[in-house]
């Protein structure tokens, strides 16, 4: 920071001429007749901060794409029925405002706050009825839409582009469209963008660059897999399209600018664009750019690098310079992953003086670069101004429907600064993500557009330079807003993640994945912290079948009485241990799986196919699980409950331990689920028998390992290998206080049956266990976000999480769309060797998981229709146990009995009215851990949660882009207030409550203990 604000110091007779020439083009901005603006007056009307703005953007984005009427006059009366939209009519004269407030003006008056959809429907049955609303409210949008997109095609956007460019005007156009999810879209998007640039380049004129037009490009949309551990494919397939669209470019001396995107990708974006400009065929042509956000704390190293670059290759480059649109996803991104810090600046100031920064910097490398200034505020045009010493060699932009006042004054103040127009292009339907992102940044109540037009702030407000409003210390940080390491602050730390996007911690990682050495140390019985060998075997791989990750000694019946009776001795003493103590024991558990973290991974992707991806994820959720579990030992456990009672009585409620606890942990969360467990229980002041499943005893080994070097005492944890037979055993030992198990419903009925039939105190049992998991998805729902959610969703993981979707219902209007985009995403996800950063998709666990998977997919081929069904890997990893991802097309829900655990989507159209008929098919399919929601109406959502009686009900109303979660829908995620999203909190039940009266008033003044309960029975 220091560095900028030297960067950013000017002389003070500089900073007058700012401040005139700030105020002139302020005072010229308010006198303008008609305000503002189309758009800026729009915004200042329905600003973020009211409802009528937030039901503004769902519907622009959300109504003109529904197909069907129901669904658009159920999101009609969502969002307009508690808007205040009359009160807005009279406060503007433009005609966008007007035209706007009028027709939804009038639909609010039809649709009233507090009625219901059915109560309007008969209501209007009276009056306009619902076509009207519909009618009036389409128009609004398109009118909205009108404002912010320049023509829904290039010839529409040209033909109203033509009276601007022949004053002078110049143009970038921007053809609207997210990221591709398949190889069809971005196929799709090049064929756009190349037939943009021939149209662009015909109508062009015979002005040199850089007066003429140009385009912008998303390389994300030019890719289906654009992400950084997709490098090589990235490099090998993407960089001849770009050269080619530059190639069309240069051909027309056209501008072509690579648009720049979320702060993960900039590396690649980087390689990508240079790798491009060191092609000979674009030698000579100086219309190549590369977008940067100032927003993003490695922006002026950027400008730093594009200036070498330009020299390297002798070349000028072009370079737009903006705040950035990604702001609230880099920040929930950095959270959600645990990063040191954040990409991006969390105060605007901090960003405002960063924009300055580069902008002095793209200015004095001038003529190597050419700065294209990006900017709505008058302060900042005025200082760009200052430090260019003059208006050439350099231009402005605005976006299209915006700044017109702005820039209608310059070019009366200094007619000699060129400005360009960043034009969308695109159908309604594509415009989305740019709304959205124009709103966001220009709509918030801080911004200069905001300001500008209320005549009641003063102009000397508006003139305050970003290190002043940054204050004396000059923080960049916003204390409204959580470090990712202090995300559940003041209760514990956030687990530590690291960004895949970033090539040196990518390549650290992936040295140190390499480096554990295999065979992994062997896991045996530990009882006492002292191994008693067993049944030996080896633990094969797999990855490819072969492969012996290393040996396992399972135990018999003789060594789990064994660990019984040590963990029993050990009860008295650890139970009696401060709940304090215990809580920093296991925050050194937490430290010191962060410190084996790489070889964690390395044992999570070798015994237990796990990606890098979901390695890291479960390390996270394990570590997770320590601190949490030590969180709430410390809030439940350090102090007595004091409760009500007569005079002359203490009464006191507290929890302690219960005794032995047998722990069965899964093989598909081998270390979170089974540390969970096991701390969970310690943390109460249990003693611990932990049996792992047969499948991943090697990593439970190494987890208890570390336990007891955080000091958890050798009696306190007890390891017992072994199958379902050794797991029996232990359930019916007659000194077992509890159980605790996650898998199967079948077997949790098994062991429930065997802890009834016994004698003795009634034992709990603990028993988180599948479903059927669902998603419902409806018209308003956006196909992008839908398609990405369900990908992480069924397939991640190779489909073997509890939490994992099994069932997709999507309304029939909207189904082939989404179903050709979500099989065109799984069809470009990699199966392979779990420890390669590229893999999407490991193994699934053994040949009797792969087998059965098998039989299930050969019966919806016989009795149902596949839609997809994905390859698998061949060479030397096709030994292993492969399932590639399934689409299964289901004639209703009814046909799918039981969980699939498995990469297998199972897919149910519904028909709009249908959503009652919807949420009985779930509910019949019985338990359902988690439940995904995507639609933009809020009633359906409190409609299906009212209703169904599911664990975790994940709602995606985001209108943002792709869910930003770990999980989005289920797994290991950090974004709950537990463990992980919707994660099992076991603590209480762990422990015992006990109630202890003392009598205060008895005779001579003794105390007497009058009751004690232990509710075991």
């Amino acid at each position: 920071m220091r560095r900028l604000l030297a960067e950013t110091r000017l002389a003070p007779d500089a900073e007058d001429r700012i401040d005139d020439t700030a105020r002139a083009l302020i005072e010229g901005i308010r006198a303008r007749s008609g305000g503002l603006g189309g758009v800026e007056d729009f915004l200042r009307e329905y600003g973020l901060s009211t409802r009528e703005g937030l039901a503004l953007m769902v519907l622009a984005e959300a109504l003109l794409r529904v197909p069907d009427a129901e669904t658009a006059d159920r999101l009609i009366e969502d969002k307009l029925g508690a808007g205040d939209w009359a009160a807005h009519e009279g406060h503007s004269d433009t005609w966008l405002v007007s035209a706007s407030t009028w027709a939804l003006g009038l639909s609010s008056r039809i649709v009233q706050p507090g009625e219901t959809p059915e109560g309007i429907l008969s209501s209007l049955v009276k009056r306009l009825g619902l076509p009207a609303v519909r009618t009036a409210t389409r128009r609004a949008m398109r009118v909205l839409g009108h404002q912010f997109v320049l023509g829904e095609t290039i010839g529409a956007a040209l033909a109203r582009a033509r009276s601007a460019e022949n004053r002078g005007v110049r143009h970038s156009f921007d053809m609207l469209g997210e990221g591709a999810r398949t190889a069809a879209d971005a196929e799709r998007y090049f064929a756009a963008y190349a037939a943009a640039i021939d149209a662009i380049g015909r109508k062009a004129g015979n002005r040199p660059l850089p007066e003429r037009p140009g385009i912008s490009v998303k390389l994300s949309a030019l890719h289906p897999r654009y992400e950084a551990v997709q490098r090589d494919r990235v490099m090998r397939e993407l960089v001849p399209r770009l050269i080619e669209l530059a190639r069309l470019a240069r051909n027309f001396d056209l501008n072509l600018t690579v648009d720049a995107e979320e702060a993960d990708r900039l590396e690649l974006s980087l390689d990508v664009f240079g790798a491009a400009l060191a092609d000979p065929s674009l030698a000579g042509w100086d219309g190549f750019g590369l977008a940067v956000q100032a927003y993003q704390k490695r922006a002026p190293q950027v400008i730093d690098w594009i200036r070498e670059a330009a020299e390297a290759h002798d070349r000028r480059l072009m370079v737009r310079l903006v705040k950035g649109a990604y702001w609230d996803t880099e920040v929930k991104r950095a959270q959600e992953r645990g990063l040191d810090g954040f990409p991006v600046f969390t105060r605007k100031p901090a960003t405002d003086l960063c924009y300055v920064a580069c902008a002095a910097r793209l200015l004095a490398a001038r003529p190597r670069l050419y700065p294209q200034i990006a900017t709505h505020n008058a302060l900042t045009v005025a200082t760009v101004l200052e430090i260019a010493g003059g208006a050439g060699g350099f231009e402005f932009q605005r976006l299209h429907g915006m700044g017109e006042a702005l820039y209608e004054t310059l070019a009366i103040l200094r007619p000699a600064a060129a400005c360009r127009v960043y034009a969308p292009v695109g159908g309604h339907k594509d415009l989305l993500a740019y709304l959205v992102r124009r709103l966001l940044e220009n709509g918030a109540n801080s911004s200069f557009v905001s300001m500008v037009g209320d005549r009641d702030i003063p102009v000397e407000r508006l003139l305050v330079r970003p290190a002043a409003a940054l204050g004396p210390d000059h923080p960049v940080h916003h204390t409204g807003i959580a470090l990712p390491a202090d995300l559940y602050r003041p209760s514990r730390a956030n687990s530590r993640g690291l960004e895949f996007g970033h090539r040196a911690t990518l390549a650290a990682l992936t040295r140190g994945i390499a480096a554990a050495t295999l065979p992994a140390a062997p896991a045996e019985p530990l009882v006492d912290a002292r191994p008693l060998g067993g049944l030996e075997r080896k633990v094969v791989s797999p990855i490819d079948g072969h492969t012996v990750a290393g040996t396992a000694f399972d135990a018999a019946p003789d060594a789990a009485d064994s660990a019984i009776e040590a963990a029993a001795c050990g009860f008295a003493s650890w139970s009696r241990t401060p709940a304090a103590e215990r809580a920093r024991l296991l925050d050194r558990i937490a430290g010191l799986y962060e410190d084996n973290r790489d070889r964690l991974m390395a044992l999570l992707a070798v015994e237990a196919g796990k990606t890098l991806a979901d390695g890291l994820a479960e390390v996270r959720e394990a570590v997770d699980f320590c601190r949490y579990y030590a969180a709430e030992a410390r809030r439940l456990f350090t102090v007595d409950r004091l409760m009500p009672g007569p005079t002359g009585e203490d009464n006191r409620w507290r929890h302690r331990g219960r005794g032995v606890f047998v722990c069965i942990s899964p093989w598909n969360f081998p270390l979170a689920i089974f540390t969970g467990q096991v701390v969970a229980a310690l943390a109460a002041g249990n003693t611990v028998v932990a049996k792992p499943a047969e499948q991943t005893p090697l990593i439970a080994a190494l987890a208890v390992r570390l336990m007891h070097e955080a000091g958890i005492p050798a009696n306190a944890v007890n390891l017992v290998p072994g199958d379902g037979t050794v797991g029996a055993h232990l359930v019916a030992h007659r000194q077992v206080a509890g159980v605790a198990f996650t898998g199967s419903t079948k077997t949790a009925w098994r062991i429930n049956r065997a802890l009834a039939a016994k004698d003795g105190p009634i034992v709990p049992l603990i028993a988180e266990t599948g479903g059927i998991n669902a998603m419902i998805v409806d018209a308003t729902a956006l196909p992008e976000q839908v398609s990405d959610d369900v990908i992480t969703s069924a397939f991640r993981s190779a489909g073997q999480r509890c939490s994992a979707l099994r069932l997709l219902f999507l309304q029939d209007e909207v189904a082939d769309r989404m179903i050709e985009m979500i099989a065109g995403a799984a069809r470009e996800l990699k199966l392979g060797d779990p420890r390669d950063p590229a893999t999407d998709i490991g193994p699934v666990i053994d040949a009797e998981a792969r087998d059965r998977l098998a039989a299930h997919v050969a019966r919806m081929q016989r009795e149902q229709e596949v839609l997809f069904a994905g390859s698998l890997p061949g060479g030397v990893l096709a030994g292993g146990t492969w399932m590639a991802p399934h689409i299964v097309a289901l004639r209703s829900a009814e046909e799918l009995t039981e969980e699939i655990f498995g990469p297998i989507l199972h897919v149910v159209r519904w028909k709009s009215g249908e959503l009652d008929r919807v949420i009985r098919s779930i509910a019949a399919t019985g338990y359902g851990l988690t439940l995904g929601v995507h639609s933009r109406i809020d009633a359906v959502h409190r409609q299906v949660a009212d209703a169904l009686a599911i664990g975790n009900i994940y709602v995606n109303r985001n209108m943002i882009g792709a869910v930003v979660g770990t999980q989005p829908f289920g797994g290991s995620g950090l974004s709950g207030t537990g463990p992980k999203a919707g994660g099992p909190d076991y603590l209480t039940r762990f422990a015992q409550e006990q109630v202890i009266s003392v009598n205060t008033a008895a005779a001579g003044g003794n105390a007497s203990l009058i009751a004690a309960s232990d509710d075991r029975g």
